[in-house]
């Protein structure tokens, strides 16, 4: 019995591409992009074969190579040459950090299209005709939902944080809870932006507990003038634990001349528990609390592209945008396009059916059973999979623990690995998890007008479990 067929090397598969007629090295082409591309192209049927697969002939690899040529000349987007190749997002983590946090709402992806496309009036002021404020249409729009004085835009939150924490000078001292000392993501640490950003942090506390008196003991003594609150968005600290109280934190740094900054993290522009979930504070409340400045995120629990929104006090605020690094931290016209059109949803009240995040956590448990089980019925054969309940998460960093009932398509009988595998090889790719050795699809976080492409992914899943490899 012969094993599996192995791929062959790249020399050989462009060798067999440019006998079989293929232009690949002529006509502008890059031979390095060439390259690129045959090399992931083995590297996906090794993976397909380490998956149980068999392998596909020199010819079949040599047809689907030219095929991605020929889609990038094209202009097509195939996911092996971009990277970025679209999936159906079936794990039940609506917040997915690997595959990318926070979908856009249809506004904002058109907006993001009309900016991309043509000149704009990205800092050109039509009334008067001359140079305008860059951020202006975002920044109108965040003032109103946050009743802020001002804001400003960066390009994710911890640059929003590098920024706002650099209001304490060369040196000068920021204090923070040792409890909210946390690692953000990606290897990323409060201290270290801190640092980086050219100030000198001055824990207070402990891990557990800190009080009003921790920070005015440092305040008082003007080793700081800057208070970094920091929200503990991705993970929860629970038994004997105690934070300050924001109000008076604030009374107590003002007086002593500090300003507050409240980092938000994910941010909420919603009533959390409206939808069952733990509250989320608001920037609005944090301002009304007394933080003189508030920074979140513009992707995650606002649901738009990936920013950073500093809301707060109009003379900081200014201060900040004449900042140098301001500049280095600006997103583009893109952007900008895409979390107006975002922001605008909330203003218009329609942000719980417009936006994906918060239309995927409000849908309810009943309409995700009717989904799962009209897919398990359109099967070729339904008794291959059935519907189960099960929990899925916001993800993202954002409400640690926090879980929303849903039901999901459960595929059993089949080596789970193997089948995911056949499902991530799909046309379209579906991205799922194993539990109790099968394979669960969670309907909460597809799309519901991505359920017959859901269906069809699954039927060619189930007929090959080790698909070849795009």
């Amino acid at each position: 019995m012969t094993g599996p067929r192995r791929p062959p090397s790249i020399d050989a598969l462009l060798r067999a591409a440019e006998a079989d007629g293929g232009d690949l090295g002529v006509g502008g082409r890059d031979r390095a992009a060439v390259l690129e591309l045959a090399r992931r192209l083995l590297a996906d049927e090794r993976t397909s074969i380490s998956a149980g697969g068999t392998g596909r002939s020199v010819a079949d690899l040599v047809s689907d190579l030219l095929g991605r040529l020929g889609a990038l000349g094209r202009g097509a987007a195939p996911g092996v040459a971009s990277g970025l190749m679209p999936v159906i997002n079936a794990t039940g983590v609506i917040l997915h950090t690997n595959l990318g946090r926070a979908s856009w709402p249809d506004a904002a992806v058109d907006a993001a299209r009309l900016a991309a496309g043509g000149p704009s009036m990205l800092e050109l002021d039509g009334e008067t005709g001359r140079r305008g404020r860059r951020f202006r249409a975002v920044e109108d729009e965040v003032v109103a939902l946050t009743g802020a004085e001002d804001a400003l835009v960066t390009n994710n939150n911890a640059a929003a944080v590098a920024l706002a924490v650099g209001l304490a000078g060369r040196g000068g001292g920021v204090l923070v809870s040792r409890g909210e000392l946390v690692e953000i993501g990606g290897g990323v640490r409060i201290p270290e932006i801190v640092r980086r950003a050219g100030a000198r942090l001055i824990e207070v506390g402990t891990t557990n507990r800190t009080r009003v008196a921790d920070f005015e003991a440092a305040l008082a003594d003007g080793r700081a003038k800057v208070v970094l609150r920091v929200h503990p968005s991705n993970f929860a600290q629970t038994g004997f634990v105690e934070a300050p109280d924001a109000v008076n934190l604030a009374s107590v740094a003002h007086a002593h001349g500090a300003i507050v900054i409240d980092d938000l993290g994910s941010g909420a522009l919603l009533d959390t528990e409206r939808f069952g979930l733990a509250h989320e504070p608001t920037p609005t409340e944090r301002l009304a609390a007394g933080a003189d400045l508030v920074t979140f995120s513009g992707d995650k629990l606002v649901g738009g592209p990936q920013a950073g929104i500093i809301a707060g006090r109009a003379d900081l605020i200014e201060r900040l945008r004449r900042d140098p690094l301001a500049r280095a931290m600006r997103p583009d016209k893109v952007i900008l396009a895409a979390l107006a059109a975002t922001l605008r949803l909330y203003r218009a009240g329609i942000a719980h059916t417009a936006i994906p995040i918060w239309r995927q956590i409000a849908v309810s448990p009943d309409e995700l059973e009717r989904r799962a089980t009209a897919v398990v019925a359109a099967l070729d054969d339904p008794s291959r999979a059935s519907t189960g309940r099960t929990e899925s998460t916001i993800g993202g960093g954002s409400l640690p623990g926090q879980t929303l009932r849903s039901w999901a398509v459960v595929i059993g009988g089949t080596p789970p690995q193997r089948l995911l595998a056949s499902l991530r090889f799909g046309d379209p790719a579906v991205i799922g998890r194993v539990v109790d050795d099968a394979v669960v699809l969670d309907l909460r976080t597809v799309e519901p007008a991505d359920d017959d492409r859901l269906v069809a992914a699954i039927r060619a899943a189930l007929a090959a479990p080790a698909v070849a490899a795009r």
